[in-house]
C-alpha cells in the first residue's frame, strides 16, 4: 500500500508540474512536452510512472499525442479544459505501380521488390493494371497526375513503342522510371535487365551443348524492346559460333492467350523442321506449351528436344521436367527500379539514368546434349 501510495503521489506531481507549465505559458497549445525519457530523468521515477501521468493529461484533453511524434499541449477553453482533436499524422506520399498483368510469378516478384524499397524510403504504393493495353495506360497515367501522385513507374505494354502520356511527363521533367523495357525514342530514367546478353547465354549454354538446329519462339516483336533484344542476342550467339542465322527456325507472331491455336502453331512449327533439336522461346508461357505440344507428338524434352526460356513460373520445381530459364532477378529489378524513383523525387535535377542488369542463367533438366529427334 505504502508503495502505491507513494507512486500516486508521483504521477500527481508530474500532472500538476505539467499543467502549471501550461497555465503561466511556459507551455503554448501545440507546444511539444519533454519525451518520456526526458520526464523520466527529470523526475528520477519510472517510465511507468512518467505514463501514467501522461495518459491521465490526454483523458483529461490537456495534451493529445501523434503516433510516432510526441505529446503536445492541446488548446485550452476559458475555465475548462477543450479536448482537442487528434492531428493525423501526415499519409505517406503516394507512388504509382503502372503493370501490364499482376496474375503471374514475375510481376509479383517486381512489385514486392518496388513495395519493399519504397516503404523503407517513407511512401506508399499505389498498383494499376494496365491491362497489356496503350489506350488504358495512358488513361491511367493522367488518372494518377490529377492524384497528384509522387512519382510513376510504368512497365510499358507489349508491342509499345512509344507513348504520349509518358513522353508528356519525360517533357515535363515528372517523377518517371520505365521498368523491365524501355522505349525507344524517348529519354526517359529506365531498370531494365539485358535482355540482349540474357538470350546470348541462354543460346550460348545450348551451343555448348552440342546444339546447331536451334529455334527461336516468340509473341510480336515490333515494338517490344525486351523480344526484340533477346533476338538479336540469339542471333548473336549464333553470329559467334559461325552457325548460319535461319529465319525458319525463327517463329514471331504467336499471340497468348487462346491456347489452342498456340499449340496449333508450334505443332504446326516443330512439324515442318523435325531438324530443331532445341527451342529458345522469350518467355514461360510459350515454353510450357512447347512442353505440352512435344508431349503429344511424342517428342521427348530434353532428351528429343531440348528447351529454354526467359522467367520461371510458379511451382516449376515440382514440374515433370524442371524448365532451365534465364531468371531477371525482378525483386531486385523491382528495388532498383523503386531506388532510382525515389532518388529522382528527392534530388530533381539529377540527369537521365539508363540501368541494365545481368540476367541469371539456372541449368536445370529441360537441357541436354542433342538427341535423335528427327
Amino acid at each position: 500500500m505504502t508503495n502505491n501510495v507513494q507512486h500516486l503521489s508521483l504521477y500527481e506531481q508530474i500532472k500538476h508540474h505539467l499543467i502549471s507549465e501550461i497555465e503561466l505559458a511556459h507551455l503554448l497549445p501545440h507546444d511539444k512536452l519533454p519525451s518520456e525519457s526526458e520526464l523520466t530523468k527529470q523526475f528520477s521515477v519510472s517510465r511507468i510512472t512518467v505514463k501514467k501521468a501522461m495518459s491521465d493529461l490526454v483523458e483529461l484533453g490537456i495534451v493529445y499525442r501523434i503516433q510516432g511524434k510526441g505529446t503536445y499541449v492541446a488548446v485550452q477553453g476559458k475555465g475548462a479544459v477543450a479536448v482537442e482533436p487528434p492531428i493525423q499524422p501526415q499519409r505517406a506520399p503516394a507512388v504509382a505501380l503502372l503493370l501490364p498483368f499482376i496474375n503471374n510469378q514475375h510481376n509479383a516478384l517486381l512489385i514486392n521488390g518496388v513495395e519493399s524499397m519504397l516503404s523503407e524510403a517513407g511512401y506508399s504504393l499505389l498498383l494499376c493494371n494496365t491491362e497489356n493495353s496503350i489506350q488504358k495506360e495512358e488513361r491511367v497515367i493522367r488518372e494518377m497526375v490529377e492524384r497528384h501522385v509522387a512519382g510513376m513507374i510504368v512497365y510499358p505494354v507489349d508491342g509499345e513503342s512509344y507513348n504520349r502520356e509518358i513522353l508528356h511527363l519525360t517533357l515535363k521533367s515528372f517523377p518517371l522510371v520505365v521498368m523491365d523495357r524501355y522505349l525507344r525514342g524517348i529519354d526517359t530514367n529506365c531498370v531494365c535487365p539485358d535482355n540482349f546478353r540474357g538470350a546470348q547465354e541462354g543460346v550460348n549454354h545450348l551451343i555448348s551443348l552440342g546444339h546447331r538446329h536451334i529455334g527461336f519462339l516468340s509473341t510480336t516483336i515490333n515494338g517490344t524492346s525486351s523480344i526484340e533484344d533477346r533476338l538479336l542476342g540469339y542471333e548473336k550467339a549464333l553470329a559467334e559460333h559461325h552457325i548460319p542465322i535461319d529465319r525458319r527456325y525463327r517463329y514471331v507472331d504467336i499471340e497468348l492467350g487462346e491456347p489452342k491455336p498456340i499449340k496449333a502453331k508450334i505443332r504446326d512449327f516443330l512439324s515442318r523442321h523435325p531438324e530443331l533439336t532445341a527451342i529458345f522461346a522469350i518467355n514461360p508461357g510459350l515454353g510450357l506449351q512447347v512442353i505440352k505440344v512435344a508431349s503429344e507428338m511424342g517428342i521427348r524434352v530434353p532428351d528429343d528436344l531440348s528447351l529454354i526460356f526467359f522467367d520461371d513460373f510458379e511451382l516449376s520445381e515440382f514440374y515433370s521436367v524442371r524448365p532451365t530459364f534465364i531468371s531477371q532477378e525482378e525483386n531486385m529489378l523491382g528495388k532498383e527500379a523503386a531506388k532510382l524513383l525515389v532518388s529522382i523525387m528527392e534530388n530533381p535535377d539529377q540527369g537521365t539514368k539508363k540501368l541494365f542488369f545481368p540476367p541469371k542463367l539456372i541449368i536445370r533438366e529441360s537441357t541436354t546434349k542433342p538427341g535423335s529427334r528427327g
